[in-house]
């Protein structure tokens, strides 16, 4: 299995198998085609109130990411999380995501769930 985290600003690479944004918004400064986004799912992405609360500052990793974790729960998150895993059990799947620190964000934590 094959899961890999990297910044949508980084230039599509050869062996990035299916390259999926994984931020709720479009990141500023790039196109589509720059970004070369083969799947957008927004039912995985944290919602509006969660980023706000992670963002406004002093807040724990470790409590975001649990709350991230619930709100993956959701049924048609959940159903998503299954189709990623049996295609990064197929072939490479990356995560996209424009957060500067990509192993403290919840393209982290979306990685640790589908491995």
């Amino acid at each position: 299995m094959s899961i890999r985290i990297r910044r949508v600003y980084d230039p599509p690479e050869p062996g990035n198998g299916v390259r999926v944004l994984v931020d709720r918004l479009w990141p500023r400064g790039v196109s589509k085609d720059a970004a070369g986004v083969d799947e957008w799912p927004k039912a995985l992405t944290p919602s509006t109130e969660l980023r706000r609360w992670y963002h406004a500052g002093g807040r724990s990793y470790e409590e975001f990411a649990r709350r991230y974790e619930a709100e993956l729960e959701a049924p048609e998150a959940a159903e998503l999380l299954t189709r990623f895993r049996e295609l990064a059990e197929k072939g490479a799947v990356t995560l996209l995501t424009a957060a500067k620190t990509p192993e403290e964000s919840h393209a982290a934590v979306l990685a640790r769930l589908l491995g």
